[in-house]
């Protein structure tokens, strides 16, 4: 990447132990395996993948709101250098400003028994960022404004709002604290498709004006496009394929992303029908297959790729695959 990467992940890995394994090693679920990434700094980046991938996971281990067990992230913001690994209380506290999440659910976000302005304002009241109410209520006047939300709108409960409304002060309350980082977490998946085209814009023109950086986590590869910069794909906790957003949707290369590029409905009726069937479920993260772990669905699969597991590789431009056969596929 030509910015300097604000958020790097490397190699990291996130298990979660289940019961049992009284003898031997104890059984585990791989949520994430391996990962390595970079999000510069000001980028809009994506992260793709169908439900189970992995996404939610790595988003919340990117802010140390889930456990990591191997590798790192490390969060350099020019100001600060932190290895999120290794995070005391103090250092965690601080960087809680700095990375926020937008939850998926706007109903459920909020709670039903405060105020907007009180909901707005409690971030910075638990952190300490403002030292009187006039301070407070300033700030949460300032950030309620950059939402689209009006000053009489601080003195209603949540359920008098819609969706989308209920959205954008679940925005406003993650933006109050000043942060740089912020992980949307399928942020728009529950509202309706002219609602969300309201709010994709809403988040581009705050992260335009504020110069944020977004982890954008969905599974509709439409949304993606129209504001995501850069695109991770994720399958059963692994990175598949990494690119800008323009050659991802152009040229992939990994044979789980052109599936569900294929699956883009289209306007078009001479693409109708056009979409590659995957058979099969996801394989179930308590055991998965070995070597790739696509090739139990892969209409390409060899021997090769039920015993080795591919490693992401570059394909030029920024542009990365894990798929032994890329090459052959791509002539």
């Amino acid at each position: 990447m030509t910015q300097k990467p604000l958020i790097t992940a490397q190699h990291l890995s996130v298990h979660y132990p289940l019961r049992g394994g009284l003898i031997g090693p104890k059984p585990y679920v791989a949520a994430v395996e391996n990962v390595t990434i970079e999000i510069a700094a000001g980028s809009f980046f994506g992260l793709v993948g169908e439900s189970g991938s992995g996404k939610t996971t790595l988003g919340r281990a990117m802010l140390r709101a889930a456990p990591i067990t191997k590798g790192d992230v490390l969060f350099d913001d020019g100001e600060v250098e932190y290895s999120l690994k290794n995070l005391g209380k103090k250092e965690l506290k601080d960087y809680r400003k700095r990375a926020q999440l937008i939850f998926q659910d706007p109903y459920a976000a909020l709670s039903p028994r405060m105020t907007v302005r009180d909901i707005i304002a409690e971030p910075l009241e638990v952190m300490g960022l403002t030292k009187s109410r006039a301070e407070t209520d300033e700030r949460v006047r300032e950030i309620a404004a950059k939402c689209r939300l009006n000053v009489e709108h601080l003195r209603r409960f949540p359920h008098a709002f819609s969706g989308g409304q209920r959205q954008r002060i679940s925005i406003a309350r993650a933006l109050v604290s000043g942060p740089k980082f912020i992980v949307a977490d399928e942020s728009v998946a529950a509202l309706d498709v002219s609602i969300q085209a309201d709010v994709l814009n809403l988040l581009k023109a705050i992260q335009q004006e504020m110069g944020l950086t977004f982890l954008f986590i969905s599974h509709d590869l439409s949304v993606v496009a129209h504001v995501c910069d850069h695109v991770a794909v994720m399958y059963l906790g692994r990175l598949v394929e990494t690119a800008p957003t323009r050659t991802l949707f152009s040229a992939p290369r990994h044979p789980y992303t052109k599936a569900l590029l294929s699956a883009i409905p289209s306007l078009d009726p001479d693409d109708r029908g056009k979409a590659q069937k995957l058979e099969g479920e996801i394989p179930s993260p308590l055991n998965p297959p070995p070597g790739c772990k696509f090739q139990t669905r892969c209409p390409n699969a060899i021997d090769r790729c039920r015993v080795d597991e591919p490693i992401l590789e570059s394909a030029g431009d920024e542009h990365n695959v894990a798929c032994h056969r890329w090459k052959e596929l791509a002539l």
